[in-house]
């Protein structure tokens, strides 16, 4: 297994994003289209946090039952925002790291993705199953 091949081989270059005032209907909407479950949120080009869709979950089904797509979009958009529901705590690795590194940073547990950031800015995003994928390749 190639130990030090750079994370740029097996992250997403451009994930999808959500901006800092983007509403939380608008990120349920981008879950459900892309098939993605974590979602970098971006402030000029600088990543200001992340949202996952178990964190999303949390908020919507949690407290908010039932209801068709339009009525949660509005109640959801009506009483939390975007910076209310994602996580600023967020740990990231650089665009310089290895496969190795977003290894090591995952199975350390309780998140399944990483941000890759080039300074400040999102470079990427690389995910559990990224590296599992890249695992399969080498075997």
């Amino acid at each position: 297994m190639r130990r030090n091949d750079p994370i740029s081989h097996v992250m997403t270059k451009n994930p999808v994003v959500l901006e800092t005032g983007d509403s939380l209907s608008k990120a349920r909407q981008l879950f459900e289209e892309s098939g993605v479950h974590h979602l970098p949120v971006v402030h000029g080009g600088e990543l200001a946090g992340m949202l996952s869709w178990t964190d999303f979950l949390r908020v919507s089904f949690g407290e908010f039952g039932n209801q068709d797509v339009r009525s949660l979009d509005a109640v959801l958009d009506h009483t939390r925002k975007l910076r209310d529901v994602m996580r600023t705590d967020v740990v990231t690795m650089p665009l310089s790291g290895t496969v190795r590194d977003a290894a090591v940073i995952l199975s350390r547990g309780g998140f399944h993705s990483v941000p890759v950031v080039d300074g400040n800015r999102l470079a990427g995003i690389v995910t559990s199953t990224d590296l599992i994928h890249y695992l399969v390749e080498q075997y």
